[in-house]
């Protein structure tokens, strides 16, 4: 869940899925702590404006410094996301655009490319397609291999 902030203003490499979401998932319960402690607040001062007015000030300028703070990390995790698929950081563009923040969060949830690519070895420590040890995911029972009678198969 942490490891972006670890890597917080790297922009090299690639990133898995989960590196990529778990640290989405963090910001989205932070922010969601935040806006449901303005809801208590304003529960507490019962509608009154000058006390609900300085507490919603405070959680808001927090949930902007919280913003603020996480800008460069997600930016740096996103863009190693897009790596992770052999795609240029770039493709965040796309996200200005009509319909291109649905691309780009499309291309999120997709698995990266097997092997080295051009932005660094596989986190998940896959061969590329091609490679002698790769198993094409042929299942065989337990003792089992594959029929020695190709018309079984």
């Amino acid at each position: 869940m942490f490891e972006a902030l670890r890597k917080y203003a790297e922009f090299e490499g690639r990133a898995r899925r989960s590196e990529y979401w778990l640290f989405t998932l963090f910001q989205a319960l932070v922010t969601f702590g935040l806006f449901l402690l303005l809801v208590v607040f304003s529960a507490a001062t019962g509608g009154d404006e000058d006390q609900l007015g300085a507490a919603a000030a405070m959680i808001l300028a927090l949930l902007g410094l919280f913003c603020l703070a996480m800008f460069i990390p997600n930016l740096a995790v996103s863009i190693r996301r897009l790596h992770d698929s052999d795609k240029s950081g770039g493709w965040l563009l796309l996200s200005f655009v009509p319909f291109g923040g649905f691309m780009v969060f499309i291309f999120t949830l997709l698995d990266g490319t097997p092997g080295e690519n051009r932005y660094g070895p596989d986190p998940k420590g896959r061969t590329g397609y091609g490679h002698p040890t790769v198993v094409h995911h042929h299942y065989y029972p337990p003792g089992g291999g594959p029929p020695s009678d190709p018309a079984q198969a």
